[in-house]
């Protein structure tokens, strides 16, 4: 129960390891009625327009 502690978030700090306890992205809980994130599709880049010919 504490630095020695492989299962323990404590542990794993002190080990330097990762695992259950203590993982390298934590999960975010949703916010209730919060709205969806919505991203905006890309827009395409128009062709620079052609010189004329003398």
């Amino acid at each position: 129960m504490g630095k020695g502690d492989r299962k323990t978030l404590r542990g794993k700090i002190f080990r330097g390891s990762y695992g259950n306890c203590r993982p390298h992205h934590p999960v975010r809980p949703a916010v209730a009625g919060s709205k969806p994130v919505v991203t905006k599709p890309a827009v395409a880049k128009k062709a620079a327009p052609r010189r004329k010919s003398a």
